[in-house]
């Protein structure tokens, strides 16, 4: 790739057209897709070699994203639904089964494959490079109407038409009370158990890294505590893997079990902590200490148990372990770019738009853990296995603003809706993944002959779907995503009562589980639709809407359950007749109706299909598929043999038109 130098008075920038700050997945991610486009790029990584997050956390060393290794099918794109760490490339070797044999793998396997990841494709990444401020420079010239300016640790100055930050989370949460001092965080404290051996620990937080930390040193303490403000979710209560996964759980068991260690809930910011002369820890509120010195001696202190002889944590500590997560690092972005933190509990994020581009500033883009305000404790966008696909999404969006080239598409006849739909569903990952966020577009062609099918876009910015994609939707769509139910998910939901599953079609909006939904738009629908959607909805209110029953195995392909209902909502839809017929059917149509189905006009009329067999005849009259038509009726009293004969000759003759036995599902008039 090309390098410029910018020469400005007497500083000189390197000038590229896209920055990517951080070598962690999602900015490998978003480098591979701009190599592969041809694009002008380059990745600036702070450490020696890309994924440093991974080089230290999880302290434990243990990965919570699963790495499934065999799910008994072949295509690729469905096992992907189930490897929660490879990212997206077409180098077959760059998926994380070949790496890894473990379902929870390590860390440390992860650094290695982001290695192989950057060395292998080629990467543009130039390392042990810190970007230490970034600024704005007003230019009418430039793609978004300013440069954008980066300085390096060595005061090298870097400029690029568009910034994809994709520095991850990494500044630890650190919450300040009379006492934090003697507080231990999660990213230093100690990972030996035998360094708590007899001990008693008290850890603030509730989150995985709190549970990881608890689960490290269970066997060997006195007790363990726990406190937080919120109470516990349980990622399959609320279907949002960030929460409390089942692998570092087992704090409840001892807690529910009366084996001493415990959960407590309360403000943070309300304690205190006094370290008395043996250098025990003791807990107090906040309140306790106002106009009192903290270091004048505990004895001088009231302890709630002072005046509430049985307060929850009022045993002594040997240790207390911070363990709150991270937040995004603000400090290097210039007031010019307005790079806010976001509001209530995703202030631990830049503001970004559903298109993953700054409110403040055009052509910033977010990318990868710091995006997650998008959908933060809904999907899957926060973590490899949700972002690769945003990623990809937002590179799709650059190509069409800066370079003029359309988001992917493919035109099929309409008789391939249904077969389009029905594929997707059972075999996409973006849309299993990044459920609710990322959804496929159908753009229908005038008079519902055809329509064009873009993948993975993001539902929360549908209504600038024409100017984001170069796409046109003059006549009506379809988007297909997935959902699971309405009140289904929650910290306070139990997930495993009787009769939680719905099977029959008919009651297929009631479905709990992962299923697909498939809304219709006679046009597309506003900004303002969109601002006053209902609660809870990706989309706005739809002019029809279809629920695809919830199945055990995520198997949508039972002709009666899931193939005809999906079906006749299409033909409701668009008022048409989507079932495939033999020849014969259209033959006979040809003369006694006004109107062919579209199958017959785009397939008999224009002679296309495939040879008949004896075989393939027989089959579909044993499936019902078509009528026994025998020669008895114009042949008279001929001998069985000779009518036998004359009926394979009559095959050999006059082959018939058949459609592939896969497809007969829909031959027959339902």
């Amino acid at each position: 790739l090309g390098l410029a130098v910018c020469v400005v008075g007497s500083s000189s920038f390197l000038y590229h057209d896209y920055c990517i700050i951080g070598a962690g997945p999602s900015g490998l991610q978003a480098a591979y897709f701009l190599q592969q486009a041809g694009r002008d790029y380059v990745v600036f990584e702070r450490s020696h070699a890309p994924g440093s997050f991974f080089a230290l956390y999880p302290r434990h060393r243990k990965l919570i994203s699963i790495n499934k290794r065999y799910t008994g099918k072949s295509n690729s794109e469905f096992n992907l639904r189930h490897d929660w760490n490879s990212l997206l490339s077409h180098d077959r070797r760059l998926l994380f089964r070949h790496y890894s044999r473990d379902f929870f793998p390590n860390a440390d396997t992860m650094v290695h494959y982001l290695e192989d990841f950057a060395s292998l494709l080629k990467l543009q990444v130039q390392y042990n490079t810190a970007i230490i401020h970034v600024t704005l420079e007003k230019d009418e010239q430039a793609w978004n109407g300013h440069y954008f300016l980066l300085t390096d640790q060595d005061r090298q100055n870097y400029k690029c038409s568009s910034l994809l930050v994709a520095t991850g989370t990494w500044v630890p949460n650190v919450v300040n009370f009379p006492g934090s001092e003697y507080v231990e965080g999660y990213e230093t404290v100690s990972i030996n158990p035998e360094d708590f051996a007899g001990q008693t620990v008290l850890i603030l937080g509730r989150g995985n890294s709190a549970f990881e930390t608890a689960e490290n040193i269970l066997g060997v303490t006195n007790f363990i505590h726990m406190v937080s403000r919120s109470r516990v979710r349980l990622s399959w209560a609320t279907h949002y893997v960030g929460d409390l996964r089942a692998i570092n759980n087992g704090l409840l068991d001892t807690y529910q079990l009366k084996s001493l260690d415990g959960l407590l809930e309360g403000d943070l910011e309300d304690l205190a902590i006094i370290k008395d002369k043996k250098g025990k820890l003791h807990i107090t509120l906040r309140f306790y200490l106002e106009n009192r010195n903290i270091s004048a001696g505990i004895d001088s202190i009231t302890l709630p148990q002072d005046e509430l002889d049985n307060f929850a944590t009022r045993a002594p500590y040997d240790r207390v372990i911070r363990c709150l997560g991270w937040k995004f690092d603000f400090s290097i972005y210039n007031r010019s770019l307005r790079m806010m933190p976001g509001k209530g509990n995703t202030n631990k994020y830049p503001q970004i738009k559903p298109s993953y581009e700054s409110r403040g500033t055009r052509g910033l883009f977010v990318l990868g853990t710091a995006s997650h305000s998008v959908d933060f404790r809904k999907s899957a966008g926060g973590f490899i296995h949700g972002f690769r696909y945003t990623t990809r999404a937002v590179h799709r969006l650059l190509e069409n603003r800066h370079h003029g080239v359309p988001w992917p598409s493919t035109v099929y006849p309409i008789t391939q809706l249904t077969n389009s739909i029905i594929k997707r569903v059972n075999e996409a990952s973006g849309l299993y993944q990044m459920f609710s966020v990322l959804a496929d577009i159908i753009l229908l062609r005038e008079n519902a002959t055809a329509f064009e099918y873009l993948e993975e876009y993001p539902v929360g910015v549908l209504a600038e779907l024409e100017t984001q994609t170069g796409r046109k939707a003059p006549s009506g769509l379809f988007v297909v995503i997935m959902e699971y139910g309405k009140n289904f998910s929650g910290a306070d939901k139990d997930v495993f009562y009787y009769n939680r599953a719905v099977g029959e079609a008919q009651h297929a909006w009631q479905s709990n589980f992962l299923h697909p939904v498939i809304y219709y738009y006679k046009r597309l629908p506003t900004e303002r639709e969109m601002k006053l959607r209902p609660p809870d909805w990706p989309l706005p209110r739809p002019d029809a809407i279809h629920h695809i029953v919830e199945d055990f195995l995520t198997d949508w392909t039972a002709p009666n359950a899931h193939i005809l209902p999906l079906r006749r909502f299409l033909e409701n839809c668009l008022s048409t007749d989507l079932r495939n017929f033999f020849a014969e059917s259209c033959f006979l149509f040809a003369f006694t109706r006004q109107k062919l189905p579209p199958f017959c006009q785009q397939g008999y009329i224009r002679m296309q299909g495939l040879m008949g067999s004896q075989r393939l005849r027989r089959h579909a009259v044993e499936a019902g598929l078509l009528d026994d038509f025998t020669l008895t009726d114009f042949l008279g009293d001929k001998p069985p043999d000779s009518h036998q004969g004359s009926q394979d000759q009559l095959l050999r003759d006059h082959t018939i038109p058949v459609r592939p036995l896969q497809h007969l599902v829909n031959a027959k008039d339902e």
